[in-house]
C-alpha cells in the first residue's frame, strides 16, 4: 500500500484537545483578570490568607535553622563585645586605682611635709629635711638610712624628728647618706619629762617582744605616773631640744617584790612607717663647754706650758 494513502490524523483515543497556543492565551487572560480583580476588588485576599495560615507552620519550621544560626552568631558577637568591654574597663579600673593610690601617697606626703615645716617653725631652728631610704640590714637593731649626709650639713649626734615627735638620732654620717638609730633601739636612751608632773626620767629602747616600745627604768614604785601621761624631751642631754614630744605611757606595773615600777611607753613618732624626717643640729653645738671641761683644758694647757691668751 502506498504511503500517501495512509491517514495521518491521530486516532480518537489520543485526542490532544486545544493547541498549546490557545492554552497560553487563555491562561494569560485569566492571569491578567485575576491580577486586576485582586488589585481592584481584593477577590484573592481570602484565598491568600487561607494559604498563608496553612503554610505558616511549614514556614516556621523551615526558618528554625536560620533563626538559630542568627541567634548563635549574635550571641557570640555579643559575648566577644562584652569581654572586650570588660577588659577595657578592668584596665581602666587598674589605672584609676594606681592613680588614686599615687594621689593618696602624695597627699599624705604633703601633709607630713607641712607638719614638718610647722614643727620647724615652732622650734625656731633651721633643720634639714630628709627622706628615709631603707631600713638597716642588721635585724637586731632599729636603724634607718636617710638620703642626707656630711655634704648636706648632717653631723653625727643630730636629733631626727618626724611630724609626730622624736624619731631618733644620727649615729653615723657618711658623705651622701646617714644612719639614724631609732629611739626604740635597745642602746638608745632619751632624757624625758612628764608634762603632767614635771618629773624627769630616762626612756630606754626595748628589745625582744617589746622591740617598738620604750621603758622608763628605775622609776620608784610609788612614783606619780599614770597611763596616758605624755613625755617630752627634757633638754638636759645636750642633744634634743626641750619640749619635743617623745612618747605616751601605755602600761604601769607596780610589783610588791620590787622597789621599782615597770613603765612602758609608746613612741609618738611613726617608727615603722615614716618617710620624711627633719634633722636638727645638736643642742650641745650651741652650748658653751661645761665648767669641768674648761678646767680640764686649763689644766692640760698649764702642764704643757701653754697659757691662754688674754
Amino acid at each position: 500500500m502506498p504511503l500517501g494513502t495512509l491517514d495521518r490524523t491521530p486516532p480518537p483515543f489520543f485526542k490532544q484537545g486545544p493547541s498549546a497556543f490557545s492554552k497560553l492565551m487563555v491562561l494569560s487572560a485569566l492571569a491578567v483578570f485575576l491580577m486586576i480583580a485582586d488589585a481592584r476588588l481584593s477577590l484573592v485576599q481570602p484565598v491568600r490568607s487561607v494559604l498563608a495560615t496553612a503554610l505558616y507552620p511549614l514556614q516556621s519550621l523551615v526558618m528554625h535553622p536560620v533563626n538559630a544560626w542568627r541567634w548563635l552568631n549574635g550571641f557570640m558577637t555579643t559575648v566577644k563585645e562584652v569581654q572586650t568591654e570588660q577588659q577595657r574597663l578592668e584596665s581602666k579600673l587598674i589605672e584609676q586605682a594606681a592613680r588614686a593610690t599615687q594621689a593618696d601617697q602624695l597627699l599624705q606626703e604633703n601633709q607630713r611635709l607641712r607638719a614638718l615645716l610647722g614643727l620647724r617653725e615652732r622650734l625656731g631652728q633651721s633643720g634639714i629635711a630628709a627622706q628615709v631610704l631603707y631600713d638597716a640590714a642588721d635585724p637586731y637593731t632599729r636603724k634607718v638610712v636617710i638620703d642626707r649626709g656630711l655634704t648636706h650639713g648632717i653631723v653625727q649626734g643630730a636629733p631626727v624628728l618626724d611630724e609626730s615627735g622624736v624619731l631618733g638620732q644620727v649615729t653615723r654620717a657618711h658623705p651622701l647618706v646617714s644612719e639614724v638609730t631609732l629611739l626604740t633601739d635597745r642602746d638608745q636612751a632619751v632624757p624625758v619629762l612628764n608634762t603632767r608632773t614635771g618629773v624627769r626620767s630616762v626612756a630606754h629602747g626595748q628589745s625582744g617582744t617589746h622591740g617598738y616600745e620604750l621603758e622608763l627604768r628605775f622609776m620608784a614604785g610609788n612614783a606619780d605616773v599614770r597611763v596616758g601621761d605624755l613625755l617630752s624631751t627634757s633638754g638636759i642631754d645636750g642633744v634634743y631640744p626641750p619640749g619635743l614630744p617623745v612618747a605616751k605611757v601605755t602600761q604601769v606595773e607596780r610589783r610588791a617584790e620590787s622597789a621599782f615600777a615597770r613603765v612602758l611607753c609608746e613612741p609618738l613618732a611613726q617608727v615603722l612607717s615614716t618617710q620624711q624626717v627633719l634633722v636638727l643640729p645638736p643642742v650641745g653645738s650651741d652650748l658653751p663647754p661645761s665648767p669641768l671641761v674648761q678646767d680640764a683644758v686649763k689644766t692640760k694647757n698649764t702642764r704643757s706650758g701653754h697659757h691662754p691668751q688674754r
